[in-house]
């Protein structure tokens, strides 16, 4: 995008910064703003009734784009939380001014399709991760998409996202590190 095209959106974009803990977007409200991480890690999760447990669902990190895709894109209350699991940095923009960028402007409108058509490939990639990767394998794409998270989420964040409970995600680890090890020596 060139600057002149970029510059439309200037007036529109604001600037927060959430402490940990907060939320970005919260269970039965519409989503209306997208986000772009500029420092900082968020969740989206979702409560689970029957088990009780907060189930992770994606993380967000630098240089993101960064909502509740099904409640921003229907328009419809969101089923999940997106929470600020750091002290975290973002610039975001209300729904209705996006709209109006893609009607007055190609290049914006081009911009929401890319968006649109790059958000459903990251959730078609994520299901058929969670349906056909083991949660090693998972793990290791973890580690390639978001290679600080670790040093930031506490691990029950990590397990939940993967599936598996505290224990799983220690002994992945540790063969991870052991195959490292092996492969050095």
């Amino acid at each position: 995008m060139r600057d002149e095209d970029f510059d439309l959106s200037i007036p529109y974009w604001q600037h927060k910064v959430y402490k940990k803990g907060e939320f970005f977007n919260e269970y039965k409200n519409v989503c209306k703003y997208l986000g772009f991480v500029l420092d900082g890690v968020f969740r989206i999760y979702r409560f689970h009734d029957q088990s009780g447990v907060e189930k992770n669902i994606s993380f967000f990190t630098r240089d993101q784009f960064m909502c509740s895709f099904k409640g921003f894109f229907s328009k419809n209350n969101c089923e999940y939380y997106t929470q600020s699991l750091i002290k975290s940095e973002i610039l975001y923009i209300h729904y209705d001014n996006l709209q109006h960028l893609y009607r007055i402007s190609p290049v914006w409108d081009r911009f929401g399709r890319v968006f649109a058509e790059s958000s459903l490939l990251d959730m078609m990639t994520n299901t058929e991760a969670v349906m056909f990767k083991s949660p090693e394998e998972r793990y290791q794409e973890l580690i390639n998409v978001h290679p600080d998270i670790f040093n930031s989420v506490p691990l029950y964040h990590i397990a939940s996202y993967l599936g598996i409970k505290g224990p799983s995600l220690s002994r992945i680890r540790k063969r991870i590190v052991a195959n490292e090890n092996s492969t050095f020596n």
